[in-house]
């Protein structure tokens, strides 16, 4: 990696330790193991981004800044990968916030629905197009587990916090953009989508987040300009249940 990246890098980890804690030299060298580098380390203090005292480290707020595009554009990736593509989502999107443009993780936020975690459960920090998104449009995307027996709704996104539930959903064939039926919440979950029926626990089920079917919190008199109205268009791709293509 050239010294961009690496300084990159850096402001990454040190986004992702402040999530679980203070930063210290340590943990920035046990996360980035044999990549750490104490002269870039040292570069970003001299140029503002990082600020040191003793063996605690924390991002300056213009090393906030970077390191939060940089976070952002990240874990919008592994929503797109897992989301749309299905696919293992770790080595691609390592790139997606060195390549990607702000304007276009924008755009790929919108088509995802404004997504509020990674496919692991960590934050996705919100980008201008989510605060648009939040002016027009009162809270409708709701866990699984809040509807009514016999109700239907579109699936907007879905996360967990473990490698094991992450691959369950992944398994269920369950995508942003599908329509769902809740039939059954007790002993179990059981929903209805694309003909089949799919039961789960309580634990993913409030994994698996929906719009409500035919909700809409935008008032005909505030309806904002055509091209900041958030985005409710079911994506197209394909996808195997059962062993049967399903265009969608």
């Amino acid at each position: 990696m050239n010294g961009i990246t690496d300084r990159d890098e850096i402001l990454e980890r040190l986004w992702q330790l402040g999530e679980r804690g203070a930063p210290t030299v340590e943990g920035l060298r046990a996360s980035l193991k044999g990549r750490f580098d104490a002269v870039d380390l040292e570069r970003l203090q001299e140029d503002g981004m990082v600020r040191r005292e003793a063996e605690t480290l924390s991002l300056t707020g213009p090393g906030a800044a970077h390191a939060e595009r940089l976070i952002r554009a990240h874990r919008i990736g592994e929503r797109l990968i897992h989301d749309v593509l299905g696919r293992e989502f770790e080595s691609g999107a390592c790139e997606f916030e060195h390549i990607l443009a702000t304007e276009i993780v924008d755009g790929i936020c919108t088509l995802l629905g404004h997504p509020r975690e990674c496919p692991h459960g960590f934050s996705i920090p919100q980008g201008e197009c989510c605060r648009v998104s939040a002016r027009y449009v009162q809270k409708i995307v709701v866990p699984l587990t809040e509807l009514q027996i016999g109700q239907t709704a579109r699936v907007a996104w879905v996360y967990t916090r473990s490698d094991q539930q992450l691959h369950r959903l992944t398994s269920l064939q369950i995508r942003p953009g599908s329509i769902v039926k809740l039939h059954q919440d007790y002993p179990s979950y059981v929903i209805e989508c694309d003909g089949a029926s799919i039961a789960m626990d309580e634990e993913v089920a409030r994994s698996i987040n929906v719009w409500l079917e035919g909700a809409s919190a935008i008032r005909a008199e505030e309806e904002p300009p055509r091209h900041e109205r958030p985005n409710f268009a079911k994506p197209r791709w394909r996808w195997r249940l059962g062993g049967r293509d399903r265009g969608h």
